[in-house]
């Protein structure tokens, strides 16, 4: 057998080498009895005698040494030559790149052919830095060593780097080992551009635009389908008509990276399709499902993604990809489409999950305004009316709110009703109800802690919604075409609560809310807006003691003059005003009513107005229904209206975010796009 070979050979060759060892000896005692005889007088049969018995000590230690070490020696040293010699002809002459180099300084001081070969460096590699030639450094390969390796490239080939450590006197070096996997790399590329996408779309406005003109519906209907389907046909896709104004659209991956790059041009074609005379643009909302998984999973990806689409106002693109959601267009101002069945749905679902529940605890966004606290309050007067214990979470030290406060400590159901939010995670239990209003967005409600701790949520917001949550609401109430929250409670307890259940003064703060949000009924107001403010005027509201939350003390005044003095106009159509110093609270209210009051400017179409307090800065928006201020403050993680929005940007100063919005500004004008800061929030 060959092992049995390999064993005797080795055997063989360590005998040799030990008669060897006997035979030097016995030379050299040959050589010294000679020498011993001619110097002294000792006979040599004396001196012979005694190196005959050293020769014999010697052997018999050489054979037991010889016997202990085994045939491969000690520690293997016997064959560390050969051993060593074939290691080396092996990795010399290996396919796949190879090499050695000293940790420390990065060099290489051993190489194989293959690297060679691959290497975009036309001369020799030793001494030469690892990044000289790779993608990377050494310590980053080092760092990223676990499962396959690290992956690396040299020239325009894909490596996975394997390093090996090992150290020889003192000094580290490593060996690194390469499987090149360019091929592998390429053909994954190639699978994942012919994976399915699965879209679905809504025309969003047509019936609304027709309903008085059906005859023109149908050239109008064609009109839209074959934009649509010139869309299909420039991306090979598949689009079918499943119900009316509703498509199905499959085409592969490779393609939805040509219309981000294009930023889903489709919406502009199909916005320049007018129906008749009329001013109004035709839209339509489309969501994609860009994940990987099978069909079902990205069925019902494209189905929540078109939600968000319609929830965030229409006309717009909300794709869904493995690293998030991206949101393009929404340049259009949202059309009012709900009717009050589904106010009446909602109201019901509402009662029965507040009958359900053990407590109700009510919130809105952090820094409250009327719009928030007055919503809050209707939601508070539906739980009573249900029967259930409600408690409305809110900063209590906010001067901004004195006045609505003040308006409810004379009316007895509100004693103990309103909480700060330190006591609000006290209140909550296995069955409590949570109900958010005037905000989707995580990052800023009254107290983001409570919403994590409750199971049981239930959102009711006009805000256009800005990402998912992490756990699904049981209801998720959000229309973005209301001028106001209050508007949308308004309607709910219009459906639900019996005539005398609310009172005025509950009344006076929710028409508090509208008036705040549609700048005295001069803004986003529609239909339905004014049906509610009908409502409210009907349960008692009077619009003069409302008008008592608007007045603006002294200071206030002066605080609003400083933003008029220090104001700069930017690319010629939007004006920016910069708040003197560090702020406080109150001067979030000012910087809001200065952004109103620019909008008064000849030729200023959207209106900015900054403010620091504390470490942050807080970014109000006012736009004049030409330039869409939600989208521009979006690039800053913050949102709101097509022409009134906000943002907050941490841990920068007034100047820093100053820059950030002239950016993203220049985005918008300019039709680009810029990444989003790290440390910014709604």
């Amino acid at each position: 057998m060959p092992k049995s070979k390999s064993k005797n050979t080795v055997s063989l060759s360590g005998r040799y080498g030990n008669g060897l060892l006997i035979g030097a000896a016995a030379a050299v005692l040959i050589v010294l009895v000679a020498v011993l005889g001619t110097l002294t007088d000792i006979p040599l049969w004396i001196l012979g005698a005694a190196a005959l018995a050293l020769l014999l000590a010697a052997s018999v230690l050489i054979f037991r040494y010889a016997d202990r070490r085994g045939p491969h020696g000690a520690d293997g040293q016997t064959l560390s030559p050969l051993l060593g010699n074939i290691m080396v002809e092996t990795v010399m002459h290996q396919s796949a790149p190879a090499f050695i180099c000293d940790i420390e300084q990065e060099r290489v001081i051993w190489y194989n052919r293959a690297l060679s070969d691959v290497s975009p460096l036309h001369t020799q590699l030793y001494g030469h830095p690892v990044s000289d030639f790779l993608s990377r450094t050494l310590a980053s390969i080092l760092s990223e060593n676990e499962g396959e390796g690290a992956a690396v490239r040299i020239g325009e080939s894909s490596f996975r780097c394997q390093p090996y450590r090992f150290s020889v006197k003192e000094r580290e070096f490593c060996l690194l080992s390469m499987t090149d996997v360019t091929e592998t790399e390429r053909l994954y590329v190639q699978l994942a551009q012919s994976e399915a996408v699965v879209a679905y779309i809504l025309i969003d406005n047509l019936d609304d635009m027709l309903q008085y003109e059906q005859e023109k519906f149908r050239p109008v209907a064609v009109q839209i389908e074959s934009v649509l389907r010139d869309w299909a046909a420039q991306t090979d896709g598949i689009l079918k008509e499943y119900e009316r104004d509703r498509y199905l659209f499959v085409f592969e991956a490779r393609h939805l990276d040509d219309c981000i790059v294009r930023k889903f041009d489709v919406l502009d074609r199909i916005r320049d399709i007018r129906v008749g005379d009329g001013k109004l643009p035709v839209t339509v909302s489309i969501g994609v499902a860009g994940i990987r998984g099978d069909f079902d999973e990205k069925e019902r990806a494209a189905a929540t993604a078109l939600d968000m689409a319609l929830q965030r106002g229409g006309d717009q693109v909300v794709v869904k990809g493995e690293n998030g959601i991206e949101f393009y267009g929404g340049r259009s101002k949202t059309v009012q489409k709900r009717t009050k069945v589904r106010a009446r749905v909602i109201a019901n679902e509402l009662i029965m999950h507040i009958s359900r529940a053990s407590n109700v605890i009510v919130m809105g966004h952090r820094y409250a305004d009327f719009d928030a606290f007055g919503a809050s309050v209707g939601i508070a007067r539906l739980a009573m009316f249900c029967g259930a214990k409600v408690n409305i979470v809110t900063d209590l030290q906010d001067p901004n709110l004195a006045g609505c406060r003040a308006l409810l400590a004379g009316v007895p159901d509100y004693a103990d009703v309103l909480v700060d939010t330190r006591e609000s995670l006290e209140l909550v239990d296995a069955n409590s109800l949570l109900v958010i209003v005037d905000v989707n967005n995580p990052a800023i409600f009254e107290n983001p802690e409570l919403a994590e701790n409750v199971d049981n949520v239930v959102l009711i917001d006009h805000h256009r919604k800005t990402a998912e949550f992490a756990r699904e609401p049981l209801i998720s109430y959000i229309e973005p075409s209301a001028s106001a929250c209050c508007e949308l409670v308004a309607e709910m307890l219009e459906q639900a609560l019996p005539d005398g259940m609310l009172l005025p003064d509950e009344a006076n703060l929710m028409l508090a809310g509208i008036l705040v949000d549609t700048k005295q009924f001069t803004k986003n107001t529609g239909t339905r807006t004014f049906g509610a403010a009908l409502y409210l005027r009907d349960r008692g509201a009077s619009p003069a003691e409302t008008q008592n939350l608007f007045r603006t003390d002294l200071e206030d005044f002066i605080r609003e003059a400083k933003f008029h003095s220090n104001v700069v106009i930017y690319r010629g159509v939007t004006a920016i005003a910069l708040g003197d110093g560090d702020g406080d609270a109150g001067d979030r209210v000012t910087a809001a009513k200065a952004a109103d009051k620019l909008l008064t400017v000849a030729g200023v179409q959207a209106s900015f107005a900054l403010v620091r307090i504390g470490d942050v800065v807080h970014i109000s928006a006012r736009s004049s229904d030409t330039i869409n201020v939600q989208v521009i403050l979006e690039k800053l993680r913050g949102g709101g209206h097509f022409d009134a929005a906000g943002a907050q940007v941490e841990g920068t100063t007034v100047q820093g975010a100053l820059l950030l919005l002239k950016s993203a500004i220049d985005s918008y004008l300019d039709g680009t796009e810029m990444p989003a800061p790290d440390k910014a929030a709604q």
